[in-house]
């Protein structure tokens, strides 16, 4: 090697370290000043008492507070645009899901913003299988088979609830009718108590949404929980079938939640969160309370693993949102 080359070479390396020094500084720093995590939906959703039953746990794992605010609207873009455009300075999270994500990117004709591009996947945090839960109310549907055998006897003649259009619920409920073969008519409604109140009396007949939620509908006789999408049998509702037990391996209807910062947050502070957030699932209480709602942690996760994950999650549910023929202008 010349000594010209060798004198280049050594030049490269101290301007590529003097680059990474100030991500390095401000990395080693952080967080020195409160964190602000938005919430894209409104408080009382299991994405805020997610968010909340971990903030105090990180904040002691970070030593800073982490203060929540919601930012409710358009199906969780507003509040994940927003974060997607504040700087990438380590003070703005978003806990956005699958509905912010893959369904997002099938179901906004202008997304204001790319998913992959234009966020930090930082970490997941819980799994969220859904239940199919059909009503009781006049209707003696107690199985898959006889419920299937229901919808296609009078096509077009039930009506399944969701929380609105494009939300987990809708798809999953869309993407269930193709996979047997059935129609019924969407009837969506603002949030999940108007979805469920219309269930129990009768005005749908059926919903795919969380299983906490439907459990105790189902115990009181009100609605019958048919299966719950996980790999294995809940703990939450053991004596339920898998959908794969009930013949339905690769039906997709789960979702989950995780963190996301801007796009150029340094990596640093990506892999420092990350590893507080993973061990706060570990947390004995967190963990506890997370099984009692049937959401269970996902740990395990570098920033690059989860940003592979999600990337992944766009590839599979994006057209099956355009399948089901959800579409906002």
């Amino acid at each position: 090697m010349t000594m010209l080359a060798a004198s280049r070479r050594r030049l490269l390396a101290l301007t590529a370290a003097g680059l990474a020094m100030p991500q390095i500084s401000r990395a080693q720093s952080w967080p020195s000043r409160p964190i602000r995590v938005i919430v894209p939906f409104a408080t009382g959703g299991g994405t805020d008492v997610t968010m909340r039953m971990l903030a105090p746990k990180l904040s002691e794992i970070l030593g800073q507070s982490v203060v929540i605010e919601n930012r409710p609207g358009a199906g969780s873009t507003v509040g994940t645009d927003f974060v997607a455009k504040s700087a990438p300075d380590g003070s703005t999270f978003v806990l956005a899901t699958l509905s912010s994500t893959g369904i997002a990117v099938g179901l906004y004709a202008n997304l204001p913003y790319d998913p992959v591009k234009d966020l930090a996947a930082i970490a997941p945090t819980v799994f969220i299988p859904i239940c199919l839960g059909v009503t009781a109310k006049g209707w003696d549907v107690r199985d898959l088979s006889g419920f299937v055998a229901a919808l296609k006897a009078r096509p077009n003649a039930y009506s399944y609830g969701s929380s609105g259009v494009g939300t987990t619920g809708h798809i999953a409920s869309s993407n269930f009718l193709r996979q047997v073969g059935a129609q019924a008519e969407h009837v969506p409604y603002r949030g999940a108590g108007q979805s469920f109140t219309a269930l129990v009396s009768g005005e749908t007949q059926f919903t795919h949404d969380i299983p906490s939620l439907l459990k105790p509908f189902h115990e009181a006789g009100q609605v019958r929980c048919l299966f719950v999408n996980t790999p294995e049998r809940s703990p939450l509702m053991p004596d339920m079938p898998t959908a794969a037990e009930v013949g339905l391996p690769d039906y997709k209807a789960y979702s989950w939640y995780g963190l996301f910062g801007p796009a150029g947050t340094p990596k640093p502070i990506q892999e420092r969160l990350a590893a507080a957030v993973d061990t706060a699932l570990a947390d004995p209480a967190i963990k506890a309370r997370l099984d009692e709602l049937g959401t269970p942690g996902m740990r395990g996760y570098t920033p690059d693993r989860f940003a592979a994950y999600v990337a992944e999650e766009v590839k599979i549910w994006a057209p099956l949102v355009k399948a089901s023929g959800a579409r906002v202008e």
